[in-house]
């Protein structure tokens, strides 16, 4: 189908659809009753090209229900899934058609031609600046990079097993009810299909496409249940669905041959990318977890839940996800001022505030990786003493051949207290980013042992040595790019974060006479000298300068957070510096009481994180 044909296009009102477009959705009610009657209801099936490169843009194009591939002289550069806009920006500018939008499953899109948004502009012209502002905010995201959530917002999902496994029905009943909370739902599932057409042989006919079509237009989300083989009605539903859940029953000691994909699976794989799949792993109670990678290696996902099977809160928790409302913790790098991470996670849980996943930077990734553990503040606060202090795990000096530290006394202390447990098999999601040396960027990490990702988001450079991998990483700490990982949790998920930031300008600044600093022969004089050390002049030491460094922001923060998100900037306590982790209670405590304070006057202004 080339932009212009018209024969499967039907001009009717939309019902005021959740999908329509955000330039769009806050005009008043009379001016977007008149906008629906105009838009054009268009289907484009899968593979169908809605629009080429070079073409007129003549019409604004809003994705109803299906998911789009952005092509630019044959390269994928994006993809577009449910309520966006599509060829905007060419649209306005009565340009041609920058790159081809081709379907990726059966979709529906809404048709605004030009002489339908010219009336519109005529009738109303305050309707232009909603739709300027929108446009520069989007446009300003692309010029800036902005980040995509891998797993964007579905409106059909198709469940189908994973494995030798089989779907139970509580899990689609449990999902279906949990979905609900934020829209319509419709489950579909072969008999449902079969009462709709009976003896109906033909699922790719027209009829029963449009049949579905329409349902995708009057619900939020649809669940497609495919059967247990790979049946017509399977693969209609898998190639209906934007996005698909996997499902599988957990055993620890399952052999390898019920852990291979099944037909469905690899079917669905053909049809659907890994960052368009999740991965849900049913148990029957909770309780540690092993053997995720198992599931994991022969499956790429973008993102994977642990689900007790009569647990409703896990099942929330999978709908907040699927719905773009998962909730996030992002913690930033800043030495031993990372410990008032452990403060704000204390009166956000006091609060009553649920995490659903959980990444950081640096000092900030240890601590957050704690939290995804289950470990409660007090415990996370203990540990912090026995491995700063009581261990000196960054105190142990070496001869300065690879780095300044003697990492094997960290790598201990991180062994002792983050165990030996996977990334993959903690029940909330985590992850941490790490410097990569050998490729000049960000490695975000989400599968491998805890402690070792620990390890690499909080390699100093100099004070302690990359961590090395056997594919040619070379890791240092996050901070280096990345001090406050909001980008990196958004390509995770969408939702509203909760961003700790321990801003510099808070950090006690040293006056040092720097004429006064020592050579080496003197350094070396003063040192043997019982008497020498003290008359050293006062300076912040390597770690010091270095940790300092890493906290320096390379844009401005304000110009990533979203109106959902929470900033949380606590105030340091007099004269603390990075490497201060004897005053880690204090800086805790103080943290505690400004979240709390801060959560009181949230809660009384109706903030949504709080009500």
């Amino acid at each position: 189908m080339r932009e212009g044909e018209s024969s499967a296009e039907v001009r009717a009102p939309w019902r005021s659809s959740p999908a329509l477009v955000e330039a769009f959705r806050d005009l008043p009610a009379g001016q977007l009753a008149d906008l629906e009657g105009r838009l054009i209801t268009l289907p484009v099936p899968r593979g169908g090209v809605l629009v080429r490169q070079g073409d007129p843009a003549d019409a604004l194009y809003i994705v109803a229900s299906g998911r789009f591939a952005v092509e630019v002289d044959g390269r994928r550069v994006a993809e577009i899934g449910s309520g966006s806009p599509i060829g905007e920006i060419a649209f306005f500018a009565d340009g041609t058609r920058t790159a081809t939008v081709t379907a990726l499953r059966d979709s529906i899109v809404l048709k605004l031609p030009r002489a339908d948004f010219t009336a519109l502009a005529d009738l109303y012209p305050s309707i232009l600046r909603p739709i300027a502002v929108t446009l520069a905010r989007r446009l300003a995201d692309t010029l800036a990079g902005a980040e995509r959530s891998s797993l964007s917002r579905p409106r059909t999902l198709a469940v189908i097993a994973a494995g030798q496994s089989k779907v139970p029905d509580a899990f689609r009943q449990r999902l279906a009810r949990a979905l609900a909370r934020f829209g319509q739902v419709l489950v579909i599932d072969s008999a449902a299909l079969a009462t709709a057409f009976p003896g109906e042989t033909d699922l790719q006919s027209e009829e029963v496409t449009s049949w579905l079509n329409r349902q995708e237009l009057r619900y939020h989300y649809v669940l497609y249940i495919a059967d247990a083989e790979l049946t017509p009605f399977s693969r209609k539903a898998i190639r209906q669905a934007d996005q698909l859940v996997l499902v599988g029953v957990h055993e620890t000691d399952a052999d390898a041959a019920a852990l291979k994909p099944n037909a469905l699976e690899r079917f669905a794989f053909d049809v659907h990318p890994a960052q368009a799949r999740r991965l849900v792993l049913l148990h029957e109670a909770r309780g540690p977890i092993s053997g995720t990678s198992r599931w994991l290696d022969p499956r790429p996902v973008a993102l994977h839940h642990h689900i007790v099977t009569t647990d409703d809160t896990d099942y929330d928790r999978l709908a907040r996800f699927i719905s773009g409302n998962a909730v996030g913790f992002v913690a930033c790098g800043g030495g031993a001022l990372c410990a008032a991470h452990i403060g704000v996670y204390k009166a956000l849980t006091e609060a009553g505030i649920g995490i659903d996943m959980f990444g950081g930077t640096s000092g900030g990734g240890a601590m957050t990786a704690a939290f995804a553990m289950g470990a409660a503040p007090e415990e996370v606060s203990a540990r912090t003493a026995d491995i700063f202090l009581k261990a000196r795990a960054l105190k142990k000096l070496t001869w300065p051949r690879y780095s300044l530290l003697d990492h094997t006394v960290f790598d201990r202390s991180l062994k002792t207290h983050y165990g030996e447990t996977d990334i993959e098999d903690l029940w909330t999601g985590y992850f941490a980013v790490a410097t990569c040396l050998a490729s000049n960027s960000l490695c975000l990490i989400t599968r491998g042992k805890v402690w070792q990702a620990v390890r690499a988001t909080s390699s100093i450079p100099g004070l302690l040595p990359p961590v090395y991998h056997q594919d040619g990483r070379m890791l240092v700490d996050g901070s280096l790019l990345d001090n406050v990982p909001i980008r990196s949790m958004r390509t995770l998920k969408s939702g509203p974060n909760v961003v700790v930031n321990l801003r510099p300008e808070d950090v006690h600044s040293d006056i040092v006479d720097y004429a006064a600093l020592p050579s080496r022969s003197q350094m070396l004089l003063r040192l043997l000298s019982p008497f020498g050390r003290s008359r050293l002049p006062r300076a912040p030491s390597v770690a010091t300068v270095l940790l300092r460094s890493l906290m320096v922001h390379r844009e401005r923060l304000s110009d990533t957070l979203k109106p959902e998100d929470l900033l949380i900037s606590p105030p340091l306590p007099e004269n603390i510096g990075v490497m201060d982790w004897h005053r880690h209670a204090e800086l805790t405590a103080c943290a505690y009481d400004y979240t709390a304070k801060l959560i009181e006057r949230l809660r009384a202004s109706g903030h949504p994180l709080f009500t």
